[in-house]
């Protein structure tokens, strides 16, 4: 039996769209590392990017449980003399909501020009309205969602 490689021509790539209402950080973040990196598909091969464009809706109401919205912090460095810069995820979700969940995809996805690739075709949104009609999504439900 051979194993099959995929090549540029096999890939296809698809458009999600995700409503992120009432759904943990977590989930929806490695829902979308699926997506993104191709591995719900059949013709996965680890060194091609084969994933998908993924939009997401009304980030602003993701839910973090437990008292993570009072205790987590987003820290980076920006490079200077004490440059250490630290935010409290209450003030992200309120603020900046989109940096959130693009912050815990990014950390899921591969640490190369692979993942740095498949990152930009990940489009998110604070409310309802997006600009990706014309490539007529398909709706994906992400298991473990609350009502």
């Amino acid at each position: 039996m051979k194993t099959f490689m995929a090549k540029p021509d096999d890939i296809i790539r698809k458009w999600f769209v995700i409503d992120a209402t009432n759904i943990p950080l977590g989930r929806l973040a490695t829902a979308v590392t699926e997506l993104l990196s191709g591995k719900n598909k059949v013709i996965y091969t680890p060194h091609m990017d084969c994933g998908d464009f993924v939009v997401i809706i009304n980030s602003d109401k993701i839910k973090l449980t437990g008292n993570k919205l009072e205790t987590k912090k987003l820290i980076w460095h920006t490079g200077y003399i004490g440059g250490l810069k630290e935010v409290n995820y209450k003030t992200l979700m309120q603020k900046k909501s989109p940096k959130a969940l693009m912050q815990a995809v990014k950390g899921m996805l591969q640490k190369n020009s692979l993942g740095r690739k498949q990152i930009t075709r990940l489009k998110i949104f604070k409310g309802m309205e997006h600009d990706h009609e014309a490539q007529k999504p398909e709706v994906f439900t992400v298991k473990g969602a609350r009502e």
